[in-house]
């Protein structure tokens, strides 16, 4: 996939109805209020390569959040560590506990209009699972 072919597909994430029950999507997963859509992936056997491949998607998400910032504003980096220290001590709503597990930043943008948020992010935590470039789509605002 491209990145017109990214923003197109975000874009259409933006107005798509949420399914009532999780589960599997055309575009990666989807359910209650959020779609999770994988963008890119990567997939390297080699561990050693595993921080190149990191660098390949992050700069693909950085080209997406160009993009996305030329629309809708400029956004600092979300950080998802912090996301991930809190899930220890409070109730974080899904999909924001699920992506700070996966990833250490997201950007997000509150879509004005839609009632949606849109984070892109890297997963990027664990060196042993393959590395997705990720859409969060999701009615729930970050906490």
């Amino acid at each position: 996939m491209n990145i017109a072919q990214h923003i197109a597909l975000i874009d259409e994430l933006c107005h798509r109805p949420f399914p009532a029950e999780h589960g599997p999507s055309d575009a990666g997963a989807s359910g209650p209020g959020r779609h999770v859509a994988v963008l890119d992936a990567a997939a390297d056997d080699d561990p050693a390569r595993w921080g190149e491949v990191v660098d390949q998607l992050e700069k693909e998400r950085d080209a997406v959040c160009e993009l996305l910032a030329s629309r809708w504003g400029d956004t600092p980096p979300y950080n998802l560590q912090t996301v991930l220290l809190r899930a220890e001590r409070e109730e974080i709503p899904v999909p924001w506990r699920e992506l700070s597990e996966r990833a250490s930043l997201a950007y997000v943008w509150d879509v004005e209009g839609t009632g949606r948020w849109v984070a892109v992010a890297v997963t990027d935590r664990d060196a042993t699972q393959d590395v997705r470039l990720l859409a969060v789509v999701t009615e729930t605002a970050p906490p």
